[in-house]
C-alpha cells in the first residue's frame, strides 16, 4: 500500500486505478486501521498525525493538494492535530483546510527540511495568514515540513541549517502567536 499523503498525488491515484484498485477504498482502509489503532487510547493522550510526502536525501515522492483526502481524513481520523507539509507548491493550497473539524489543530509544515534555503519571515507570516482564512489562527502552528533525517540517508542540510530553520520557526511563532 501507499502512505496516505501519496493518495494526494494524481499520478499515484492513477497507478492504483491502473492496477485495479480504488483510491477511495484505499483511503477508507487507512482511516479504519487508524481508527482501530487509536480506539482505546487514554482520554488524556494527545495524538497528532504527520502526512509525509517523502523525505529521502532531499527528494520527495508525492505531489498534489490534500483535496482528494481532506474531507474523509480530517473528519474521521481520531487525532487531535495534523502535521501537514506545505513547504512547496506541490502541496497545493490551503482550501482543503476548510474540511478541518473545529476540534482539531493544524501544524503547518512551511519550512522545508530538504534544502538549506529557507523562506523569509514575511513569507511565512503571509502563508500563515492565508491558512488562517480556512482554520482559525488559534488552531494553527508552524513547524518544519518533515524531519531533518527521516531516513538513514538524511537530507542535504547541515546542523547549522537545521538550527537556523528551527530558530526561524520559533521567531515566526513568537511574532504570530506571541509565544
Amino acid at each position: 500500500e501507499v502512505p496516505i499523503a501519496m493518495l494526494c498525488d494524481p499520478a499515484v491515484r492513477q497507478v492504483l486505478i491502473d492496477n485495479g484498485e480504488d483510491p477511495a477504498e484505499t483511503l477508507d482502509l487507512f482511516v479504519s486501521l487508524i481508527q482501530e489503532a487509536l480506539r482505546d487510547r487514554p482520554a488524556d493522550m494527545t495524538v497528532a498525525m504527520h502526512l509525509c510526502r517523502g523525505n529521502y536525501k532531499g527528494q520527495w515522492m508525492a505531489a498534489g493538494g490534500y483535496d482528494s483526502v481532506a474531507e474523509k481524513l480530517f473528519a474521521e481520523v481520531p487525532v487531535d492535530a495534523f502535521f501537514l507539509e506545505y513547504d512547496s507548491e506541490r502541496a497545493g493550497d490551503f482550501v482543503p483546510l476548510d474540511a478541518m473539524p473545529a476540534d482539531k489543530r493544524v501544524v503547518l509544515g512551511l519550512v522545508t527540511t530538504k534544502v538549506p534555503e529557507s523562506p523569509s519571515k514575511a513569507d511565512l507570516i503571509g502563508r500563515i495568514e492565508a491558512a488562517a482564512e480556512h482554520v482559525p489562527l488559534d488552531r494553527l502552528a508552524i513547524s518544519p515540513q518533515c524531519g531533518f533525517a527521516s531516513s538513514v540517508g538524511g537530507n542535504p542540510v547541515t546542523e547549522a541549517d537545521e538550527r537556523a530553520k528551527l530558530s526561524l520557526c520559533a521567531e515566526v511563532a513568537a511574532e504570530v502567536w506571541g509565544t
